[in-house]
């Protein structure tokens, strides 16, 4: 009889390890990381992970302190007798650098990919940023699954918000947030930016007039800044539109952002809980586990 994987939660993930614990019966695993006065780190893995597969849960956000120690983990692992070892992050980083900005630079998503290859056998994200890559398999030479929030987002929305009109980012975001759109049979417009100058760009969004009862929901992957979520609010504004509601599945956030695009006058700001935020209210917890059967597979 094939034994159940067992689960490692790293870097704060417990609460995604427990919901897949629960719900699907796997067993969780025991591992400590310590961090000598000299930052160095050992791994301590107490469970027995000899002849089973083995799954790492991973909240990767602030990334460069945290991915030596996950590789240790995984060959600490390997070297127990682990037969399979699988990394579930939610946030997927280093896939903005996708290409050469400026000469010299590094294509830091090609980079970090070739370390996730190098010691995991599966690996799943929701929502990793695409541009340049158009497929995670473009660049991971391992099974790797991009499961999307769209579903559990639409349902958000859906019980939510019963006048909504969703607007993209950027021609990008078309795809994405027209399959919302179509799972709760709302409209969606798309975002049009234009460069008046070096430091001016002016945003303008088409057929915007014919929704004037609809609630504007700001729909994106990743909210950073949220520079041109506030951008896009104080606009709805001067057209006199309802309050905005700001979605991401992505609660990044840098610096001040959260706090600058509640001031912005926005409704309500929503995020899924693939980084944990005060702003989580979509839980993507069951994505994960409808896949989890899907980690391994070529």
């Amino acid at each position: 009889m094939k034994s159940n994987p067992i689960l490692f939660s790293l870097f704060g993930s417990d609460h995604f390890a427990k919901r897949m614990h629960q719900q699907l019966g796997y067993e969780m695993g025991n591992i400590t990381l310590h961090q000598f006065p000299d930052e160095e780190t050992v791994i301590n893995i107490k469970s027995l992970v000899n002849d089973k597969d083995v799954i790492m849960i991973a909240d990767l956000t602030n990334p460069n302190g945290k991915i030596l120690p996950l590789l240790f983990a995984a060959e600490t692992a390997r070297e127990l007798g682990a037969k399979k070892i699988g990394l579930i992050a939610p946030y997927l980083v280093y896939m903005r650098q996708d290409k050469r900005f400026q000469p010299g630079d590094s294509i830091t998503s090609h980079y970090f990919a070739k370390l996730i290859t190098n010691y995991f056998d599966g690996l799943m994200t929701i929502d990793p940023h695409l541009h340049r890559w158009h497929d995670l398999n473009d660049i991971y030479y391992i099974p790797a699954i991009a499961l999307h929030a769209t579903k559990p987002i639409a349902t958000w929305i859906k019980a939510n918000v019963p006048d909504a009109l969703l607007i993209g980012p950027d021609a990008e975001s078309s795809q994405w947030v027209s399959s919302i759109a179509q799972r709760i049979n709302a409209p969606f417009l798309i975002l049009e930016k234009q460069r008046k100058g070096d430091n001016l760009v002016e945003i303008t969004i088409p057929k915007i007039d014919l929704y004037q009862n609809h609630t504007p929901i700001l729909v994106d992957d990743i909210i950073s800044t949220a520079a041109t979520m506030i951008k896009t609010v104080t606009h709805l504004k001067s057209l006199h539109m309802k309050p905005s509601i700001c979605i991401g599945v992505h609660a990044l956030f840098a610096g001040d952002a959260y706090e600058n695009l509640q001031k912005s006058g926005v409704k309500q700001i929503i995020t899924c809980n693939t980084i944990a935020h005060a702003s989580n209210a979509i839980d993507v917890t069951n994505l994960m586990i409808e896949a989890m059967d899907d980690l391994f597979k070529t």
